[in-house]
């Protein structure tokens, strides 16, 4: 049965390594085995899934997930923790380690090749700092990711899964409504992590979806060079935010009305298929 680490055995190995956790790296190590029991659970996984997890630094989650059935491709940059993770995990959890890859790399770096397998699931503890890059990178390159649960900042978790026409809703929440549904889930309590962090967390879940209407039709490259520059201007309108992008802010009016939209509008009241009509004029 897989021992799950807690707050001994993560000061234990953080010793072991002289690991002092940092701010750049974004490193704040889960250690509540209740907590990773019900991130596990609420991510879904099970025997028939391989999933990737990003960060993984001590194992924590590394073992719930494990110890879920499923096979686990661990993507780590600190080449200290990389090089530990299969010695933790043959330590707790014997029976599990045959179903453990681990990647000592840059996740923002990861190609479909590097992989051997195609991972279903996403899960992980993302660095605060570069946690949409992430999860957006690896939507885009590994299509067989259909679905994921993160714990990300609660600041970043409401931007990923906001609706339009709030002051929140901008480039995450289009980007990501490309690809499917996101939802905020549950608020992560800052004691679960060592060293406590200064800001809360929270889970986001997503689902890739089959894309349908407008958002369909176009490419995506477009698409996001679109909502990027909508986003760049906020308080502008449209007509005027989207005059770089189209050539000339009379061009951007015309693309607008011939997609139906009123050149006076604000890229935070349009969805991501409103935004696909317009691309679509171009």
């Amino acid at each position: 049965m897989t021992r799950l680490l807690g707050p001994a055995e993560i000061r234990r190995l953080a010793a072991e390594l002289d690991v002092r956790p940092t701010k750049k790296l974004g490193q704040n190590f889960v250690h509540d085995p209740n907590t990773v029991r019900r991130i596990v659970e609420l991510a879904g996984v099970g025997a028939d899934d391989l999933v990737l997890e990003v960060g993984p630094g001590l194992g924590s989650l590394t073992l719930g997930l494990l110890d879920s059935g499923a096979r686990v491709v661990a993507v780590e940059i600190d080449e200290v923790l990389a090089g530990r993770l299969p010695r933790t995990v043959r330590e707790q959890a014997p029976e599990a380690a045959d179903r453990l890859t681990v990647l000592p790399a840059d996740a923002l770096g990861l190609r479909v090749g590097d992989l051997a397998g195609e991972p279903t699931a996403l899960v992980a503890n993302l660095p605060y700092n570069v946690a949409v890059p992430v999860v957006l990178h690896l939507l885009a390159e590994l299509p067989s990711l259909a679905r994921g649960l993160v714990m990300v900042q609660t600041e970043v978790a409401d931007r990923m899964a906001a609706a339009p026409g709030g002051r929140i809703y901008g480039v995450p929440s289009v980007k990501l409504a490309w690809y499917g549904k996101t939802r905020k889930v549950a608020p992560v309590p800052r004691s679960v992590f060592w060293p406590v962090p200064n800001v809360d967390s929270a889970l986001v879940s997503f689902e890739r979806g089959e894309r349908t209407g407008p958002a369909s039709l176009v490419d995506r490259a477009k698409l996001f060079g679109l909502v990027d520059a909508a986003f760049a201007q906020r308080r502008k309108t449209l007509r005027a935010a989207l005059a770089g992008w189209a050539g000339s802010a009379e061009r951007a009016g015309e693309l607008l009305v011939a997609a139906g939209i009123d050149p006076r509008t604000r890229g935070e009241q349009l969805d991501v298929h409103d935004f696909a009509r317009i691309a679509a004029q171009t």
